[in-house]
């Protein structure tokens, strides 16, 4: 395998790499401390937006412990807005060599907006259920940008070319398909159970057992499809080898919370947990994704 010549090596500085990560990490918290919100019924905590409460930015005492978990993670959006705006800036400096970053680093920031505007909606209409789900869903999705951009940052720029066989790219996108169901049965599922994040929401009045069994049954299909992949990347040597078998850990890890809070009747703390790994598994599964294709200088066709 030839390695890159040195006029093709990223060009990048150590402050932004740091900003990326920092970008990453807190997307990842703000989902936690999301399903905090969600999960201890302060989703209302903060009875107003872009205020807090009328009349004041900050919660008043009178809204109790809800109203600081409720702005704890109101608070993390101002540090996530900022390392969004410094990355663009800059990758920006980098554009002519860097394309791809400054690309990327443009959706996060849209997305990243986009979701303060989704927030105070939320609020608006009293934490409907569907736009909760669609908050969280967008918010997976950024935390899976951030890490395309962790991975992209670390390879040279220029054009890509397929780095593993053809039938091994085709089964990462249908493994990518059935995760993505993952997803959306999850965030249906969860509309319905009883973590509401107020007692005063009105669920989606889908069956939530029924639905928990339609999230299941594409997870295990999932794992199937994942271990082929390991599997198949063990013995051909595959560069996806390392993302893959990261990607299966978690998704262990990942069903057995899964059956462990189906079982113990949906313990907040669990589905907390629940909830991040199914980002930490999306953003590993967009590594293995990415990692079917090398910069041209690299590929080396098995």
């Amino acid at each position: 395998m030839s390695s890159p010549s040195v006029a093709t090596r990223p060009h990048i500085g150590r402050f932004l790499s740091v900003t990326a990560w920092i970008s990453f990490i807190l997307n990842v918290t703000i989902i936690a401390t999301g399903g905090a919100v969600r999960l201890t019924g302060s989703g209302l905590g903060c009875s107003e937006w872009p205020s807090c409460v009328p009349g004041s930015l900050t919660p008043t005492p009178e809204m109790g412990i809800h109203g600081l978990i409720e702005f704890g993670n109101r608070t993390i959006s101002g540090p996530l807005l900022l390392a969004a705006i410094l990355v663009v800036i800059l990758s920006f400096r980098i554009r002519r060599e860097r394309r791809d970053l400054f690309a990327i680093s443009i959706v996060v920031l849209v997305l990243v907006a986009l979701q303060a505007v989704v927030g105070g909606i939320v609020v608006w209409e009293r934490l409907d259920a569907v736009l909760v789900g669609f908050h969280y869903t967008v918010s997976l999705i950024i935390v899976c940008v951030t890490a395309a951009y962790l991975v992209r940052m670390r390879e040279p720029g220029g054009a890509r070319a397929r780095a593993v066989p053809k039938g091994y790219a085709i089964l990462t996108h249908v493994t990518t398909l059935f995760m993505a169901i993952i997803v959306f049965m999850g965030v249906l599922t969860t509309g319905n159970g009883p973590h509401s994040g107020d007692e005063t929401v009105v669920r989606d009045g889908f069956d939530a057992t029924l639905l928990s069994h339609l999230h299941a049954w594409p997870g295990y299909i999932t794992l199937v499809l994942v271990i082929v992949l390991v599997a198949w990347s063990s013995a051909r040597r595959l560069r996806t080898l390392p993302s893959a078998s990261l990607l299966l850990a978690l998704l262990l890890v990942q069903i057995a919370v899964g059956i462990y809070q189906a079982n113990a009747g949906l313990p907040p703390l669990a589905v907390g947990i629940h909830m991040v790994l199914a980002a930490l598994t999306a953003a590993t599964m967009t590594l293995n994704v990415l990692r079917v294709k090398r910069p041209v200088a690299e590929v080396s066709l098995p």
